[in-house]
């Protein structure tokens, strides 16, 4: 009898477990953390959690409130209008937050008791206001807002006399203050450049910040630290160079800057973030990591200035180290089969809090209560996917390159995978380049967990070009873009057939942004595809050039631009995928969003036309209003069932039964 009792038992938590995979809205209904911060005395955390709201077709952001201890948690706000950007006030009585409310025509900033009561709108700003603080006393909120057009702008405009110069037509980006006490607003800073981030110093006294000539992002190249007095004055230029500087942040004593840049101590560019220091009154930067080879995310100042906490990226995984200023000694603080994410540093307590992203688990909130102590869980948002669905099962994989390199990436396996049979294989190329797949499966962009469901091997490798991995890897796109990267991609589909884990038989290529340079590049290096799908990928290097809102990047890709004296036009061509396109049989599916500059729609365009003259089967699929971000729940849904569907059919032939969004 108790052996019939195990047998049924057995049978029925299998059909729960098939039952229960992830299907495609189950998965975009999975939230999202982001923006934690520790409370002045360290007991609490804010953070912003986003999720599905699909009458309204898009993610909603409310502020949530956590005991540090893990006790408690509960709503701040509501929606249905987004808050983001939580703030405590200096003695923790308060916090603001961002948010365009009923009634609001721009993003305003509000403020509100911790212990319960209506938020209250703070600012009344004339343009969308952004990166909120407050004054170390409490008294003041400082914050960034793009300056106002001209009454003449307006008036022409609403006449529709609206021609304007491209590229010219931004407004400067600029630091203002609001008293709480009064409401009266108070610009900083004008002139014509733009403010990007700021940060006040500890004594309240000095403000760092990144300044350059316009809002446009190939401005960063021109951008500078700057340091002023917390009314604007005695402004001064810190740093001199070509290169953009992130995350400046003044020393406790004000003598000091620390920034992290893409440059090797000679001020040369496209390595891997490096971490420097530079006097506050100027001079020469000093590299501060030495031989540490990974790219450096984020850097804070301890609360004494001896030492430098960061956040390093290793390739699969993100940890948290601490740098001896003095010694040049690193220890590191974290260690897993995860990525820290949203790390925040709270100096004075000397305490930590950042989300950690596991292959189940979408980023709960963690606390390090000191560089000696273990770390504690916080949130548990997240825990119960485990316990509700079938997710597959995600690992590290490692295989040689073509020149012998050595290569790691991502690799999910199907639901109930065993061990000995062969799978059909997606390969999923990361967006960037200068990124790397890392732990967790719960992108709506790839998502591995219907894939898994659907009985495919999923592998995300880290090319060459991909961040963690050092300098050199990085660096192998510099005047070429596709050295290496793509025989990576294609040594790891070899090694796990060898392996006895994919049917060589069965394979799909995708990936989106740079993941869609990748795919258009494989299908014409290689025919071992059944299909493919491209999505927001460029296929003419020479026209993408100019049709792009960025080149950073791009130039020393290639060496120059394509329109210099003595242009490296040919190096342009020879890496564009175009140049190969008469030899794809992959039948290939492009998607890509109608307001997207980052990669525009023209760039689709030219490899539908050009697959379609040679006869290869392919389908345009043009997503409109969706910029390089996605916001849209259906149009993300909608690119599930397309992809899926040409998968289906090209790998199975069979028809896929398409998911719908939920009734309303």
């Amino acid at each position: 009898m108790k052996l019939i009792i195990f047998a049924i038992s057995s049978f029925l938590l299998s059909a729960n477990a098939i039952a229960q995979t992830m299907s495609m809205v189950d998965l975009l209904n999975v939230p999202s953390v982001r923006d934690g911060q520790l409370s002045p005395d360290g007991k609490s955390i804010l953070f912003v959690k986003s999720e599905a709201d699909w009458k309204s077709n898009k993610n909603i952001s409310t502020i949530w409130l956590a005991k540090t201890n893990g006790s408690e948690i509960w709503p701040m706000t509501a929606g249905p209008a987004n808050t983001t950007d939580p703030q405590w006030s200096p003695d923790g009585s308060k916090i603001l937050f961002l948010s365009k409310r009923t009634g609001d025509d721009n993003t305003q900033i509000y403020v509100m008791a911790v212990n319960g009561g209506e938020a209250i709108r703070l600012s009344n700003h004339g343009s969308n206001v952004s990166d909120a603080v407050w004054s170390n006393d409490g008294s003041e909120i400082f914050f960034l807002a793009n300056d106002l057009k001209s009454t003449e702008q307006i008036e022409r405009e609403s006449k529709q006399d609206d021609i304007y110069k491209f590229e010219q037509n931004y407004q400067q980006r600029h630091l203002w203050k609001i008293s709480l006490e009064t409401t009266q607003e108070t610009r900083i800073t004008s002139g014509d450049f733009s403010i990007n981030n700021f940060e006040l110093s500890d004594d309240g006294r000095l403000i760092v910040h990144d300044r350059r000539p316009n809002p446009l992002l190939d401005a960063a190249l021109e951008s500078e630290i700057w340091i002023m007095e917390v009314d604007g004055g005695k402004a001064k230029q810190v740093t001199n160079n070509n290169n953009p500087e992130k995350g400046p942040d003044l020393s406790p004593d004000n003598r000091t800057i620390l920034y992290t840049a893409w440059t090797d101590e000679n001020d040369q560019p496209y390595f891997e973030d490096n971490l420097f220091i530079i006097d506050a009154d100027g001079g020469n930067p000093r590299q501060m990591l030495g031989n540490f080879d990974h790219d450096i995310q984020q850097a804070e100042w301890s609360d004494d200035g001896t030492h430098i906490y960061f956040r390093a990226n290793l390739g699969v995984h993100n940890e948290l180290f601490q740098l001896n200023v003095e010694s040049g000694n690193i220890k590191q603080l974290t260690n897993g089969e995860h990525t820290i994410n949203q790390w925040h540093y709270n100096a004075s307590n000397d305490q930590h809090l950042f989300s950690i992203r596991t292959a189940h688990n979408n980023g709960d909130y963690w606390y390090l209560s000191s560089a000696d102590a273990e770390i504690e869980k916080i949130t548990s948002i997240f825990d119960h996917y485990e316990e509700d669905f079938d997710l597959p099962r995600q690992d590290v994989v490692r295989w040689k390159g073509a020149d012998g390199v050595d290569v790691e990436g991502m690799i999910i396996y199907p639901n109930n995978y065993r061990t000995g049979n062969r799978y059909p294989l997606v390969v999923q190329t990361h967006g960037g380049p200068r990124s790397s797949d890392q732990w967790g499966i719960f992108s709506t962009t790839s998502y591995a967990t219907v894939l898994a469901a659907n009985g495919y091997v999923i592998l995300r490798p880290n090319y060459r070009g991909s961040l963690g991995y050092g300098d050199a890897f990085v660096r192998d796109m510099v005047g070429s873009y596709f050295n290496q990267s793509h025989l990576d991609v294609m040594t790891g589909v070899d090694h796990l057939i060898s392996e006895g884990i994919v049917d060589g038989d069965k394979m799909v290529k995708m990936g989106y942004s740079a993941g869609g340079h990748m795919t258009n590049k494989i299908i014409t290096h290689t025919d071992r595809f059944k299909a493919a799908s491209s999505a927001a990928g460029t296929v003419n290097w020479i026209s993408m050039y100019s049709q792009s809102d960025t080149r950073i990047y791009r130039t020393p890709w290639f060496g120059g631009t394509p329109w210099q004296e003595n242009a490296p036009i040919e190096t342009y061509w020879d890496h564009s995928p175009l140049k190969d396109v008469a030899k794809v049989t992959t039948p290939t599916m492009i998607i890509v969003g109608g307001a997207d500059v980052r990669v525009p729609k023209e760039q689709s365009i030219e490899l539908y036309r050009a697959l379609k003259s040679n006869g290869v089967d392919t389908e345009l699929y043009i997503v409109p209003r969706e910029p390089h971000g996605w916001r849209e729940l259906r149009h993300k849904l909608s690119k599930m069932n397309v992809e899926m569907t040409w998968f289906e059919r090209y790998i199975h032939n069979t028809s896929f039964e398409w998911q719908s969004a939920p009734e309303m």
